[in-house]
């Protein structure tokens, strides 16, 4: 089977996007559960209502995708502090299974109010006009949109990864969780920064709802189709390590673009086929520490 270079390096661009998506949301995941403990299963459908809030902005009030691209991070993040305050913060000690179904009974809540306004028929959301157009590099043409993606995903991802492990906010958000008695006699408010951890943990969720509103049609399942291979990167990749996250989502989302080029019938599964190798292999994930 013979590939042009400009249908290979489209695919390799498609795997790219797709793999920024899964880099911001397996890093909010890692975020959650490895300063939280808990294992935030409602994050798919927090994404979708990022990507819903950024549509019903511009329908209903038209206001643009730049104003949202902040906005809409900001509004469900305070819906994460609310979340944490009123119900996660009352599972903390218990087994991870109670976090889980909790999280899950909240995606079943707001996918089912929405499916309930809108339906599960796509809606379209156009990309903002400064790049809707597409750049001819001679090789291939790049539509300036899926480029936008994933240098604003990589700007993200790393500049998370930088305040967490190399600044001393991240220092106290890791000291907390494992000695949260030793933090406070510092005299930081540990509970505050726990909810302010799970709040900016998903909304990173929200961001990337909003940058795939463009590419993904918007629709109250949307979050179904990318929550399950998001956790999959994170195992892959190690519960609770940052840079895993990152690096792990990116690389499958290329191999996932390769896989549809060489072998499309295993696309779908090709990252769970990883997930059972690595796992094999080595329990912890790729960048996971031992216990």
């Amino acid at each position: 089977m013979q590939i042009s270079m400009p249908a290979l390096l489209s695919q390799l661009l498609l795997g790219l996007v797709n793999g920024s998506f899964y880099a911001i949301l397996s890093l909010g995941l890692a975020v959650i559960f490895g300063l939280l403990n808990v294992i935030n299963f409602a994050h798919g459908a927090l994404f979708m209502l990022g990507a819903v809030l950024a549509w019903m902005a511009m329908n209903y009030f038209e206001i643009n995708y730049w104003v949202m691209l902040l906005a809409a991070p900001l509004i469900i993040g305070l819906l994460g502090v609310v979340i944490e305050r009123l119900l996660l913060r009352w599972i903390y000690k218990l087994d991870h299974l109670y976090g889980l179904l909790l999280t899950l009974g909240l995606t079943l809540l707001i996918e089912g109010i929405l499916r309930s306004a809108y339906g599960v028929s796509g809606l379209a959301y156009d990309a903002p006009d400064q790049l809707a157009s597409a750049t001819d590099l001679g090789f291939m043409v790049l539509p300036n949109y899926r480029a936008w993606v994933v240098l604003a995903s990589l700007v993200v991802c790393f500049a998370t990864w930088f305040v967490i492990e190399k600044t001393r906010i991240g220092a106290y958000l890791r000291a907390g969780t494992e000695n949260p008695r030793l933090v406070e006699a510092f005299g930081v408010n540990v509970p505050l920064m726990i909810t302010l951890t799970y709040g900016f943990g998903v909304a990173l969720a929200a961001f990337a709802g909003v940058l795939a509103a463009p590419v993904i049609q918007v629709s109250p399942l949307m979050g179904q189709n990318l929550i399950i291979v998001v956790f999959a990167v994170v195992v892959i990749g190690g519960m609770g390590s940052i840079m895993g996250a990152i690096l792990t989502g990116l690389g499958l989302g290329v191999i996932e673009g390769l896989t549809k080029v060489f072998y499309p019938e295993a696309s779908s599964t090709v990252v769970f086929v990883i997930m059972a190798i690595v796992l094999l292999i080595r329990p912890a994930g790729l960048f996971g520490k031992e216990k």
